[in-house]
């Protein structure tokens, strides 16, 4: 069963899987417990911008979707907090606009990308080790951070009023968080692509919230629930020839539905014994 990391490049596909699980377990818990989950996507589809401007400047698309996602999320935030529009006019646009300034330059390329379905669905099997020691970065940026303001940022998650009469820099930690998905949706853009990357950062999360209500447990659950499926769906597709990123996502569909499923059955006999 474990033969598969007998080579070279599934053992740096596992170490990747690993380490994208742990920034999507911590910032997707801060997406599900915020409801953000629709600006997330918005973030990370207008990622392509900053891969196809990578492609154009001879840069690695990587740090060019970092840079203009984290730009993209201060925008995103700023237009749908403070501007008379609507969020899911907000959202369209940023998403729309990032995936067509990613087309444009990438036509503006001379050749073709050879890389680009991997971008936009993922290559866990083919990433370098330059990615890993971003992804790693990233992994001690995210972590670093959240583990500095964890409680000022779940105070604003749960309940932003109360985190401004009690004088917390509420704003600031509104534009924080959505650099933190934006930084998230590049550490697994590599895993299942910028396209499913919002499924990954969400479902894991979701699925621990329905076990706990603690954040802090929902965080370390998120984390291993996500290496889980990484790993499961790496090894999968691997046996049977799929695409990885599509079946790692598959497979969390798979597991969420089961345990939404079980725990409606679960009340329902509650229901029906008390």
């Amino acid at each position: 069963m474990l033969d598969f990391l007998g080579y070279g490049f599934m053992q740096n596909a596992l170490m990747a899987g690993i380490l994208a699980s742990i920034v999507c377990g911590v910032v997707g818990t801060l997406v599900v417990v915020r409801r953000i989950v629709s600006l997330s996507g918005s973030v990370s589809h207008s990622a392509f911008g900053g891969i196809g401007m990578g492609y154009f400047f001879g840069i690695n698309p990587l740090i060019g979707a970092l840079f203009f996602s984290m730009a993209s999320a201060i925008g995103i935030g700023a237009v749908a907090k403070y501007a008379r529009e609507r969020e899911d006019t907000v959202i369209g646009i940023f998403w729309a606009g990032g995936m067509a300034v990613g087309v444009l330059f990438i036509g503006l390329t001379p050749g073709y990308a050879p890389d680009l379905f991997g971008y936009l669905f993922g290559s866990i099997i083919s990433v370098p080790t330059s990615d890993l020691i971003l992804i790693l970065l990233l992994d001690l940026i995210v972590v670093g951070i959240v583990a500095l303001l964890y409680k000022e940022l779940v105070a604003v998650a749960f309940d932003e009023e109360y985190a401004t009469v009690s004088g917390l820099p509420v704003k600031l930690l509104y534009y924080l968080t959505l650099i933190l998905v934006a930084i998230t949706i590049v550490a697994m853009i590599r895993i299942v692509g910028l396209i499913l990357a919002i499924a990954l950062l969400t479902m894991p999360a979701a699925m621990a919230g329905k076990l706990t209500h603690d954040v802090h447990k929902m965080m370390v659950l998120a984390v291993l629930i996500s290496a889980f499926l990484i790993i499961a769906g790496l090894w999968v597709s691997f046996v049977i020839n799929l695409e990885s990123g599509a079946t790692i996502v598959l497979l969390a569909v798979a597991a969420y539905a089961a345990l939404a499923a079980s725990f409606r059955i679960g009340n329902r006999r509650k229901a029906t014994t008390s």
